[in-house]
């Protein structure tokens, strides 16, 4: 177990690339189970995730083969599914959400699969409903035993209408993997529809898979009889790790230029910080945040209080509310966070109260923040990294925090965040990474 210690309060300045989307990489990972022959994915993220769905990948057969930092040649000549029945499949499937979106591609190809209750993030109730549902519908039957392990057969699968009660990610991931090789046609209706989404069906499609409708919630798929490899794809790069940097950037009266961003697939995401008077400018493809001593959150038209609040895409990503939460407390004026996807997001803000923010936590899925406008600043404090949002909003508020701040649980953050450590100290932050006895 590992800790940070950080010395806040100070500026930082300079320049960042976003690392590689987590969510494109666990969907498109998962897509190599489709074909026999070789993929080759590039601006794979190092991160922890990431790195147990490849260990999953590899006791299933897959050969994995490195060619430089984050990029790999992956190919599933050789699957053993016997490996899913067994304890060391059982212990890393439920370590990450994740984990779930192998099946779809196993069921498609070999007739069956099995599928663990997911781990991940302890952030309210999330649902397998999506997946299993539009599992059912392509013809599969599905068998829940005490071994708490969904076991999924078909012989084969057949393309239906599926109309999802949510526009879940992983379940339109998963759904549309599956509908690849099923026969006849698969339409999708409320189907995320984010970019990562977007790219899984440009990858797949690369493969010899026929699907329209992309970037759309109505997603058409006819099915083939086998997908091929294809030379390379590349990841796009994380919109919420993007979105990090800049409530970082803000909150800590910083200069920093973020590399490469991909402004076309960020959506509304800039426009959000703004709202919060953040300024970034677009420069080429890179966005710069300039220092800000101060910024002021703008009221709607009727002069009420801001209100940001979490939708399906093209609506703002609930990965990003809770640095919008920290960011909201040292700008000027108030602001409304309504989180509605997941009912304990939210309950971090206690540790914000204890810093010194003054945040009201209305209900589970509602908090109003009072912003301080640098008057009063947050105070170092000993923390603990409950997921992996909450946990790198904590870091973001203890880098502009007055004092020593000590977080622990930071497996979390390494989770989702590339050597998080590492890329803050050259933009001159004062962090270290501690063994837990260090602390003693």
């Amino acid at each position: 177990m590992a800790s940070f210690k950080i010395e806040g309060g100070r500026s930082l300045k300079g320049e960042v690339f976003p690392q590689g989307a987590k969510n494109e990489a666990l969907q498109v990972l998962c897509a190599v189970l489709l074909t026999s022959e070789k993929l080759r994915i590039k601006n794979i993220p190092e991160i922890e995730d990431v790195k147990c769905l490849m260990k999953i990948l590899k006791h299933l057969g897959v050969s994995i083969q490195k060619n430089d930092i984050g990029d790999y040649t992956f190919q599933a000549k050789d699957i053993q599914l016997e490996y899913l029945t067994t304890k060391k499949f059982r212990e890393y499937g439920k370590s990450i959400r994740g984990s779930i979106m192998i099946a779809g591609p196993l069921l498609a190809r070999f007739g069956k699969a099995y599928m663990p209750i997911p781990g991940g993030d302890r952030i309210g109730r999330r649902r397998l409903d999506a997946h299993l549902k539009g599992f059912k519908y392509l013809g599969c039957s599905i068998n829940y035993k005490e071994d708490q392990f969904f076991h999924l057969y078909a012989k084969y699968l057949t393309g239906q209408y599926i109309l999802l009660e949510e526009a879940s990610i992983t379940g339109t991931a998963n759904i549309i993997m599956a509908a690849t090789l099923a026969k006849g046609k698969t339409t999708i209706y409320n189907a995320a529809c984010e970019p990562y989404i977007q790219q899984l069906c440009r990858l797949l499609n690369k493969m010899g898979a026929k699907i329209k409708g992309i970037a759309s919630n109505l997603i058409h798929i006819t099915g083939v009889k086998e997908l091929g490899g294809c030379m390379t794809h590349t990841l796009l790069p994380d919109m919420v790790e993007i979105g990090s940097w800049i409530g970082l950037a803000a909150i800590t009266s910083s200069e920093i230029r973020i590399k490469n961003a991909s402004w076309k697939n960020l959506g509304i995401i800039p426009n959000t910080f703004k709202k919060m008077g953040i300024r970034l400018e677009k420069k080429d493809d890179d966005i710069y945040i300039p220092h800000q001593k101060s910024y002021k959150i703008k009221k709607l038209l009727n002069n009420a209080i801001l209100t940001i609040s979490d939708a399906p895409w093209p609506g703002l990503t609930p990965d990003l509310l809770s640095i919008l939460t920290v960011v909201a407390t040292q700008a000027k004026g108030s602001v409304l966070i309504h989180q509605k996807m997941f009912e304990s997001r939210l309950f971090f803000v206690d540790k914000l109260i204890e810093m010194g923010a003054q945040i009201i936590l209305c209900d589970p899925h509602r908090a109003t923040v009072i912003g301080l406008n640098h008057k009063s600043c947050l105070r170092g404090s000993l923390l603990n990294s409950p997921d992996i949002r909450a946990g790198i909003s904590l870091l973001i508020a203890a880098l502009s925090a007055r004092g020593t701040s000590i977080i622990k649980n930071i497996e979390q953050i390494d989770r989702g965040y590339e050597n998080i450590d590492q890329r803050l100290r050259v933009l001159g932050a004062n962090i270290l990474r501690l063994k837990d006895h260090q602390l003693e």
